[in-house]
């Protein structure tokens, strides 16, 4: 982001990019597969759907909002960063402030669930309580998920499964298991798009201290994983249409797998590319994959 642009902005275009917009495709798409899968067994529910969409939004811009913070606290961003601008470091937002933003935001994302705990009961009020748990401890000093090298994981579990499965369980009040199964598409590319920042970050996040899993196994990991979580995710449907689970086969589930040419000029440039500014572009990319996986998911899922 250049001194010009920094100077020249606004408030609102600050709290924007503090959102990190390129991200947010990560929170809705597991909500457009939990809401598509509940439209085919007539359980469609839309102000569940609704109030589901509003509060995983809500958790990710917190969770991006803490991490702006946090991270420039604890010296993972510096003047050096070559990643996606970040309003503390960039002197545009005083950390108080976005300490304040973040609380606010995740305050928000509790009164958006009220009626989906009122309706689903302690497990809706268990994954939320959760959620936010995960995201404050995502970048939470020294032992935070980050630093222990557990993101993955757990970006995964809550952006995969647990976010696919809260949005159906809200709508139906059940969980069969081929939900949970299609939840690991939405949880492998929302990997994709953490490792891409890894990658990027390395060099950055070693001299702070941040054990990510790139860090401590090295960049080639790292693009190898990336491009295991895409190809995976892809190929998953696939599976899910024609090894189905307790239902007759679904051959038009498998429409994610037209998005496997879409997705080799990323793996590509993420394999062959060894300056981290170029790599930024691939958080949009990846963004794009993963919501388009979701709609062409859903409408598959109920032809």
């Amino acid at each position: 982001m250049s001194k010009s642009t920094t100077t020249d902005a606004t408030g609102l275009r600050v709290w924007l990019w503090a959102a990190r917009p390129k991200t947010l495709g990560a929170a809705v798409a597991p909500v457009l597969v939990g809401t598509g899968m509940a439209v085919e067994a007539g359980a469609w529910h839309p102000l569940s759907a609704a109030l589901a969409l509003m509060g995983a939004v809500l958790i990710q811009i917190g969770v991006n909002y803490h991490n702006d913070y946090a991270d420039y606290v604890q010296g993972a961003d510096t003047e050096d960063r070559v990643g996606p601008l970040r309003v503390t470091q960039a002197g545009l937002v005083a950390p108080e402030t976005m300490r304040r933003a973040t609380i606010l935001v995740f305050g928000l994302a509790v009164v958006s669930g009220l009626y989906l705990i009122v309706r689903g009961g302690w497990p809706i009020l268990a994954v939320g309580l959760a959620s936010i748990g995960a995201a404050v401890w995502y970048t939470a000093g020294r032992y935070s998920l980050a630093a222990l090298g557990l993101a993955d994981l757990f970006v995964f579990v809550f952006f995969g499964p647990v976010a696919v499965g809260g949005t159906y369980y809200v709508q139906a009040l059940s969980l069969p298991v081929d939900v949970l199964a299609a939840g690991a598409g939405p949880g492998l590319l929302s990997i994709s798009i953490l490792l891409v920042n890894n990658v990027r970050d390395v060099a950055e996040d070693r001299e702070a201290g941040k054990r990510t899993l790139v860090v401590r196994f090295g960049r080639r990991f790292g693009v190898v994983a990336y491009g295991a979580c895409v190809v995976g995710a892809l190929v998953l449907p696939a599976v899910l249409a024609f090894v189905p689970l307790g239902m007759d086969p679904r051959p038009w589930a498998a429409l994610p797998l037209a998005l496997l040419l879409l997705a080799l000029r990323p793996i590509r440039t993420m394999a062959t590319t060894t300056d981290p500014e170029r790599l930024n572009p691939l958080l949009g990319a990846t963004g794009r994959i993963l919501l388009l996986w979701a709609i062409l998911f859903s409408i598959g899922w109920n032809l």
